[in-house]
């Protein structure tokens, strides 16, 4: 009888185990069992999106306000579109305010950085925001500091 017990115990503790590494995988990735229906979705078009994916973050000095819900490419502009949905507390967003897609940590993860404008107008459910500043390529940056070197050299 203390054996059957003990074997209880370990399968559950087991069961435990896996439970909380499934919700902590969860946490990890952004995915929540409910459905955040208070948001409403703005728009920005940015020349170049290097590194930003669906499901990113959107902030706001620093807290998390929002998410990336569709990355496309505007054929009329030929730029990427970005989809985002933001949460409906933060309703009073300038219709001049700026997005600009950023990195954090050392392992490089990208997300939408907004900056708020001082405009009266707000914007609404289905905004654009006009004012993007697009990634930071590192392979561009190398690339241009090699070709000034370059070129002070043959001078």
């Amino acid at each position: 009888m203390q054996n059957r017990t003990l074997e209880t115990g370990v399968g559950l503790f087991l069961l435990a185990g896996i439970l909380a590494l499934l919700l902590l995988a969860l946490r990890v990735s952004g995915l929540s069992a409910s459905a955040n229906t208070d948001t409403y979705k703005l728009y920005a078009n940015f020349d170049n999106i290097a590194g930003l994916t669906v499901r990113a973050k959107v902030t706001m000095a620093g807290v998390n306000i929002g998410k990336v819900t569709a990355i496309d490419l505007d054929h009329d502009t030929f730029t990427g579109r970005v989809t985002m949905e933001v949460n409906k507390r933060v309703n009073n967003l300038p219709s001049d305010s700026t997005a600009s897609i950023l990195t954090a940590g050392l392992l490089g993860e990208k997300y939408i950085g907004i900056s708020v404008g001082g405009d009266d107008q707000l914007l609404k459910d289905g905004g654009v925001i006009h004012d993007t500043q697009s990634s930071l390529v590192l392979e561009d940056l190398i690339g241009k500091f090699l070709l000034n070197s370059v070129g002070k050299d043959a001078k």
